[in-house]
């Protein structure tokens, strides 16, 4: 059967600052319905005899992953946990393995869980297109029909033909000038590299041992001695650190002879940056792609996107990407739109938070918001999804007042255990042992005020937790 490789390890930089370390691009809405990771799943079940996914994501992400292939009503799915960063080749040695453990002739459709493709049809057409191809032994990339000089994309040149529908990949190229990319597109035998694959997964790991064999050792030994975690795979960290970091291109496509390309037009974007998503967006009469509450006056090719608790205004402006959050604000010119990740590195570099988390932050039960903090205090808005209870903990540091603003919460605190519903409140001294769980079928809302000398989250000791985090 074909089983999807969804990649989902990306930090997602360039699109700072809706896109953050722990809440990256693929599992946010930016184009369309759903989050793109969901909309990438979405695709593949679109194909003939397909099996369940097997997702590699960062162990950062793990409940995001698992949370939106549940919303999708995906059965079966496979979420390999990367406890490291090591780049495609690495990851795609580790779905091929997984995959090897339900098929022997396990074929790889090795999808990043990050791209917007406006037309499934012709998506979907390429694939079957490759397919005889896969079986086959090849090793087939898509490439997309260029409809522009991109400067951002590498590209691959096309050779002879192999099979009705493929060619022979003669020569990957890096991402060019502008002079270059023009010569690209006058001479139509280039495609863009889009990252995406098809082959058997016997057949990449085979390819793996010829052109990197200390990366497949490294990989198979963090891989034979992986854990089960809940509904994940854990590699090994000591061991998956030993792996060299490369891509697939590097370490595999550009070296093997068996490389073979299906061009396609799918109206693909990998969403690297605000102008792309600019280009690939639908745009008002002035051309601007508007998202959230905003307002524009005498303004064209812009993009402004905003939250329904923001407005964002423009007047008299050109060629801008105005984005708000409601703990940040980006403005640039879209011509800069790489260059958002240096704003992540200065950040970083400061110290400051905003680079990793939201001022909403998704945690496997639900989420909180940092409404409001000052000295000695904190306020949070809490949301408990049905079902779902936070660890059993404890706080060196702070005391903390729960009100139930909606739902019906059960609060152990010590050695008792009581139910609050809306409008009631309690208190959690400093030093309690105590949990709060949602026994209810409706999310439980909840205002939290903190106080004490330190309110960090790490003042979190935990005894029990049915995420593993104890």
């Amino acid at each position: 059967m074909l089983t999807p490789l969804i990649l989902s390890g990306g930090s997602g930089t360039r699109l700072w600052p809706v896109s953050r370390k722990n809440l990256p691009k693929q599992f946010l809405t930016l184009a369309g319905s759903g989050t793109l990771f969901q909309q990438t799943i979405a695709r593949t079940r679109q194909l003939p005899d397909v099996a369940a996914p097997i997702v590699v994501a960062s162990e950062d992400h793990r409940f995001l992953a698992a949370d939106q292939l549940l919303e999708l009503g995906i059965e079966g799915a496979s979420i390999v946990l990367e406890p490291l960063a090591r780049n495609t080749a690495p990851a795609i040695a580790l779905g091929a393995l997984q995959a090897l453990q339900r098929d022997a002739d396990a074929v790889l459709l090795v999808l990043p869980a990050d791209h917007l493709i406006g037309d499934t049809e012709a998506f979907v057409a390429a694939v079957r297109q490759a397919m005889p191809l896969a079986d086959q032994g090849w090793l087939v990339t898509f490439g997309i029909r260029p409809d522009r000089p991109e400067t951002g994309f590498g590209y691959i040149r096309r050779a002879e033909t192999v099979g009705s529908e493929g060619y022979r990949v003669e020569q990957f190229v890096e991402k060019p000038d502008r002079t270059t990319a023009e010569g690209y597109l006058a001479d139509g035998g280039y495609d863009w590299n889009s990252g995406m694959f098809l082959f058997k997964a016997s057949r990449y790991l085979e390819e793996l041992a010829a052109h990197a064999p200390t990366m497949l050792d490294a990989v198979r030994a963090a891989y034979a001695a992986a854990v089960g975690d809940l509904d994940f795979v854990r590699i090994d960290r000591d061991l998956f650190a030993r792996v060299p970091d490369d891509s697939i291109d590097y370490a595999v496509m550009e070296k093997t002879r068996r490389a073979a390309v299906v061009p396609v037009a799918c109206d693909w974007s990998d969403i690297g940056s605000w102008d792309a998503l600019w280009l690939s967006g639908s745009k008002d009469a002035e051309g601007n792609l508007r998202e959230g509450d905003t307002l524009a006056v005498n303004t064209r090719n812009s993009l402004l996107r905003s939250h329904d608790r923001h407005l964002v205004a423009t007047v008299g402006v050109d060629d801008l990407v105005v984005v708000s959050t409601p703990d940040a604000t980006l403005v640039m010119h879209r011509d800069a739109a790489q260059d958002v990740k240096q704003v992540v590195e200065q950040l970083k570099q400061s110290g400051r938070s905003e680079h990793s988390f939201h001022r909403v932050v998704h945690r496997p039960w639900g989420s909180y918001d940092s409404l409001e903090a000052g000295d000695r205090f904190q306020v949070k808005r809490i949301v408990v999804k049905p079902g779902a209870s936070l660890s059993l903990q404890k706080h060196h540091h702070r005391a903390e007042h729960w009100i139930v603003v909606s739902g019906t919460g059960e609060v152990t605190c010590d050695d008792k255990v009581f139910l609050l519903g809306e409008n009631q409140s309690t208190y959690i001294p400093l030093g309690s042992t105590h949990r709060l769980r949602n026994p209810g079928k409706v999310a439980l809302e909840i205002i939290e005020v903190q106080s004490g000398s330190y309110l960090g989250e790490d003042d979190i000791v935990r005894f029990d937790d049915v995420y593993g985090r104890a």
